[in-house]
């Protein structure tokens, strides 16, 4: 049976050149006796962009673990598959995020509502769950409004669990279900109810995605109520273990953060409720290696420098255009990004550091590097002229790549402060 461990880590590579440099960062952290997990993970929608296979993240992965030797478990990630882009997926990936976002909300039939709810009574009593301090409470009117909000989101992720299951001819594979692009985010007693209606549909779930509460933008920090999060964190960890003795989940059942790089107002957070839990956790990285990659070629100057100043350059003048499909998940203050004769004006160094996410930087502009984040498809339309660069300067692209997953995420996520 296919497993994941207790902490795993999921990073994207979107031109499938970084992922040796990448694990690195995780061989650093086994050294220091935590063992995480990488999961590499690429979305069909990064792979129609930028005009990739799935097959490519296999193969790079691959060959990661063979130059280094690695000799513990590691995974592929069909990121945000939904029934209509799974296929394509199914050779190469033994972890499938199965995204439901779009059915949430569309209403379930009076039939199936009260069928469910007359077959889980126990939700509508006072409900004592260890780790939370006051008991669960779901009227029959906010039960039923609960299960009709997202039963059929829970049946189409069994659907697409089971097709997987069936394509693949019985072998294992991770399973993840999403439900954190939505418009709210889910309470505690909510997700009680949601991983009720994923055991009913037989779902060995490994891991599942809420949406917390607060703004996980793309490629910097958390924005909201750390509080709140802390509790709604805890709160979460304490359902999925009860749910996993209730409705016969898998022991090792985990939450998922999702846009969690970057998050480093949260890390002291996650790190201390694991450590009082004894919880596992997948946390899942927005794209902040194709960053690294654009910081790594502005320090080398040169060739690497003036394509770093294009792609700006393009998306300063193509704002709409890239930010559309992420408008949930940025928030750019337009008149805060630099003119591009400004930008290129600046050394290597200098536009590195305004890309580079340390907020204590006098040269940290966090509206510069969303825009970036955003951009890589410009990146994809420069074809060679750029993985062709990537190569040339790789040693300084891989080293920005490794300090910023070991330095800025793994160490300050999984290893206590001495």
């Amino acid at each position: 049976m296919l497993a994941l461990p207790r902490y795993s880590f999921g990073v994207g590579d979107r031109f499938a050149h970084e992922a040796e440099a990448q694990l690195v960062a995780f061989e650093r952290l086994a050294l220091e006796g935590v063992l995480v997990a990488p999961v590499w993970n690429k979305s069909n929608r990064e792979h129609v962009l930028i005009g990739s296979q799935p097959a490519s993240v296999r193969e790079a992965a691959d060959r990661a673990v063979a130059a280094l030797k690695w000799p513990h478990l590691w995974f592929v990630d069909a990121d945000h598959i939904r029934l209509d882009t799974v296929e394509r997926f199914l050779e190469s990936s033994n972890f499938f995020t199965i995204d439901v976002a779009d059915s949430i909300g569309q209403p379930a039939s009076d039939a199936l509502v009260d069928e469910f709810v007359a077959r889980h009574g126990e939700l509508s009593t006072r409900l004592l769950i260890a780790g939370i301090e006051e008991p669960l409470a779901l009227s029959p009117s906010s039960l039923k409004e609960i299960v009709r909000t997202y039963l059929l989101a829970a049946k189409e992720a069994g659907t697409l669990y089971r097709h997987i299951s069936k394509k693949r001819g019985g072998a294992t594979f991770i399973t993840e279900v999403s439900m954190d692009e939505t418009a709210a985010p889910q309470t505690p007693p909510e997700l009680l109810v949601i991983l009720a209606l994923l055991a009913d549909e037989q779902i060995p779930l490994d891991t599942i995605a809420p949406k917390f509460t607060g703004r996980f933008n793309k490629g910097v920090d958390y924005v909201g109520d750390v509080d709140q999060f802390e509790r709604e964190f805890s709160d979460d960890i304490a359902v999925l273990a009860h749910a996993s003795k209730q409705y016969g989940l898998p022991p090792s059942v985990k939450l998922s953060v999702h846009s969690g790089s970057d998050k480093f107002t949260l890390y002291p957070i996650i790190q201390r409720t694991l450590a009082r839990t004894n919880a596992g956790v997948h946390l899942k990285t927005a794209g902040t290696t194709w960053l690294e990659e654009l910081i790594g070629l502005a320090e080398s100057g040169g060739d690497g420098l003036a394509l770093v100043r294009d792609i700006y350059s393009y998306a300063r003048g193509h704002v709409d255009e890239l930010c559309g499909p992420y408008a949930t998940v940025i928030d750019i203050d337009c008149g805060q990004l630099p003119a591009v004769s400004e930008v290129n004006r600046w050394s290597g160094s200098r536009l590195a550091a305004a890309i580079r996410h340390v907020p204590t930087h006098s040269d940290y502009n966090a509206n510069m590097r969303q825009l970036l984040h955003v951009s890589f498809k410009v990146a994809a339309q420069q074809g060679s002229r750029y993985t062709d660069l990537l190569k040339s300067n790789r040693a300084i692209v891989a080293e920005q790549v490794t300090e910023n997953i070991y330095a800025r995420h793994l160490c300050p996520l999984f290893l206590e402060k001495r």
